[in-house]
């Protein structure tokens, strides 16, 4: 798209990972890592010309193009799967793909604006949250720069220019902060290099929003760092930071005796400078600044084999990736796209708890673990046969969240009857989810292939059709080396259990079945299904779905239709109809996807109540909040909540909820209000 020459991008991509000092074979795979994809070349010959290593990396990073998906989703889904699994194998798979995207990303101004948004979006999903895991704080930072500048243009280019704006004033700020310290540090005689680097854009943008702040508030926009030869000479530089100016309480993180779970190391901590101002130190030693680099590439060893011209082999010390195949584990037992996305982005934002076992072995898990997720966490059959837990010495609820530094003591017994499905309420850890998940799809596996059956035979009932019409054993034997199943009753079981919906297998199953019928007769019986008459009840919101009854409806909260409002459908996945109102300002996005909106409408007796939110814009004035009230609570109407705030300009901006029946007590409402004194406008919120 560029105009450049396709050799071009595998280039860059192999200079990048030679950037973080990879061996031969990963750079021969970078080289390579698009020629199965886009040419003729095959799997074979990679294997023939450069051997079984690279072969195999260059098979992670290469998409499913040749099968057949029913979604994008699932396609995208298996993609990332089938990069997992190789990843479990051989962790350079995920680093050159890492590198494919950071060009990509690099070069994403030649594509269009709509790419641009997708490919971003997908970036700071999946890959910064990736490259972040794996420690690669290098890659991590620029991949989140550049998404965040094709995403939020506009305040991409704000930050920019504020940052160049005084740009010289803070440097000279933090040249003299530099020069103390590195004055102090040669007394006490500790050999360090201090250097002074500008935060990352995308963490500034993120700072100004949590903190609800405007640049010119957020002073710490520069990192000092001091990098020295010694664990010891790191407690020794903070003790001197400490002495010479004031450490801000609460702002202290000691990642060096508590590294992070990608192995980072850094003692970090904010202190206040001269007039008042913040600024951030980050302390560590040479080595754990390479780790804090390259990550997970850092702990690549090299081994010369004997015999003469043979390529190098790689080593990597299995500890260090101990941690990566647990949080990989429950990727295995997905099928589900939509779950098995929720779950990996999950399990790659996740912040972490650190807790302590009575033998004092350290355990990371996700914040708001509780004792079930640290039983999982030691053992599968820990978790299994668990009937207590002792924080800190006293017992406690198995459910109760952990917090960091608790001594957790697991009481199991071997009479224990196993999990209970309410755990599954309260455990954090996807490895915890999946035991537990695992164990009662064994134990009640005949219980399950019936209710599979069950669901499977409504779906078909719906749509019209018989049993007899899908499940030709052809047919079925398609879907189940799709899902890979070893047999009917093991897809059965899957449904019935929830890893894996009807709708997804009836889709399969319907594939064949269109690939044997004409078109028009597909068609006429789709037209015969639409004209039958079904007398559908309304649903408890008081909504009527068009030919479907007893479906689950849920009113949007971006817009709370009322009764009296055009209203519209979309069919949710797994979560039933959402209905939104016709001017709703997400319906422009809905209606792209068609096939997925369908027909619903008021019944004609409602007797539900609705929360309707709306803001008052008045002149601010002593008794105006007072006046308000009392207009709505005079016409019988209930309040919600109500939230109030006046700007600079003295503009009182009232946002109330109410409970109201339809639509013509809400324009009751605002007719009301507006006759109220000051109160210049009302609007419904959208």
């Amino acid at each position: 798209m560029s105009g450049e020459p396709y050799i071009v991008h595998p280039l860059q991509v192999a200079y990048i990972l030679a950037g973080l000092e990879l061996d031969t074979d990963t750079i021969c795979a970078a080289l390579l890592h698009d020629v199965v994809e886009d040419t003729d070349t095959t799997n074979e010959d990679l294997v023939q010309e450069f051997g079984e290593s690279v072969a195999e990396m260059v098979n992670g990073v290469t998409k499913l193009g040749k099968l057949q998906y029913t979604t994008k989703e699932e396609q995208q889904v298996e993609d990332y799967r089938k990069m997992f699994l190789a990843m479990g194998k051989d962790i350079r798979v995920i680093l050159i793909k890492l590198a494919d995207r950071l060009h990509n990303m690099r070069t994403l101004k030649y594509l269009s604006r709509e790419r641009q948004i997708a490919n971003s979006k997908e970036t700071m999903d999946l890959y910064a949250p990736l490259a972040n895991r794996l420690g690669i704080y290098s890659l991590k930072w620029e991949l989140e720069d550049l998404a965040f500048k094709y995403l939020y243009p506009d305040e991409f280019h704000e930050i920019v220019k504020g940052l160049d704006k005084k740009r010289d004033e803070r440097l000279a700020f933090i040249d003299k902060i530099m020069e103390e310290i590195k004055v102090e540090l040669k007394n006490v005689k500790i050999t360090a290099e201090v250097t002074g680097r500008a935060k990352h854009i995308y963490s500034i943008y993120r700072k100004m929003k949590r903190d609800n702040s405007t640049l010119d508030q957020i002073y710490d926009l520069f990192a000092l760092r001091i990098l020295v030869n010694s664990v010891r000479d790191c407690y020794a530089a903070l003790g001197v930071v400490h002495d010479l100016y004031t450490p801000m309480p609460g702002r202290f993180k000691d990642y060096i005796s508590v590294p992070k779970k990608n192995m980072y190391q850094s003692i970090h901590t904010t202190l206040i400078g001269p007039k008042g101002t913040p600024f951030e130190v980050q302390i560590r030693t040479w080595e754990m600044h390479r780790i804090a680099e390259f990550g997970i590439a850092a702990h690549w060893a090299y081994k010369e084999q004997s015999n003469k011209g043979k390529k190098k082999a790689v080593i990597v010390k299995e500890d260090k990736l101990a941690w990566l195949r647990e949080t990989l584990e429950w990727q295995k037992d997905i099928e589900n796209p939509d779950e098995f996305m929720s779950t990996l982005k999950k399990e790659l934002f996740e912040d972490e708890v650190h807790v302590f076992t009575p033998k004092g072995d350290i355990k990371v898990l996700p914040r708001g673990s509780t004792p079930i997720d640290l039983a999982y966490a030691i053992h599968e059959q820990v978790g299994h046969r668990m009937i207590g837990a002792k924080i800190n010495s006293k017992m406690m609820p198995i459910i109760t969240q952990l917090k960091n530094g608790d001594i957790v003591e697991i009481i199991t017994s071997d009479s224990a009857k196993g999990p209970s499905r309410d755990w599954l309420k309260f455990v954090k850890s996807s490895g915890a989810r999946t035991r537990i998940q695992q164990w009662f799809k064994k134990a009640q596996r005949a219980e399950n292939i019936e209710k599979g059956k069950e669901i499977l035979e409504k779906d078909i009932k719906k749509i019209g059709m018989k049993h007899s019409d899908l499940f030709r054993p052809e047919w079925v034997q398609i879907a189940l080396d799709r899902y890979k199943y070893n047999s009917v009753d093991d897809m059965y079981a899957s449904i019935g259990f929830g890893a894996i919906s009807a709708a997804k297998i009836l889709a399969r199953l319907l594939e064949e079945y269109k690939k044997e019928h004409r078109e028009e007769d597909i068609e006429k019986t789709i037209s015969e299904l639409a004209n039958k008459k079904i007398d559908t009840k309304p649903s408890k919101t008081g909504v009527v779905v068009e030919g479907i009854d007893n479906c689950l409806v849920k009113l949007s909260k971006c817009c709370n239709p009322l009764p009296g409002d055009q209203i519209v459908g979309y069919i949710t996945k797994g979560r039933g109809v959402s209905v939104h109102r016709t001017d709703c300002v997400n319906v422009k996005d809905l209606i792209s996807e068609e096939n997925r909106m369908i027909d619903v409408y008021w019944a004609n007796q409602v007797s539900s109540h609705y929360s309707v939110e709306i803001t008052v814009y008045a002149n601010d004035r002593q008794g105006l909040l007072s006046d308000v009230i009392k207009e709505i609570t005079s016409a019988k109407f209930n309040i919600l909540g109500v939230n109030t705030k006046t700007n600079k300009e003295k503009i009182a901006v009232i946002e109330i909820t109410l409970e109201l029946v339809n639509l013509d007590e809400l324009n009751k409402v605002i007719n009301t209000l507006k006759k109220v004194e000051s109160v210049y406008d009302v609007k419904r919120n959208k």
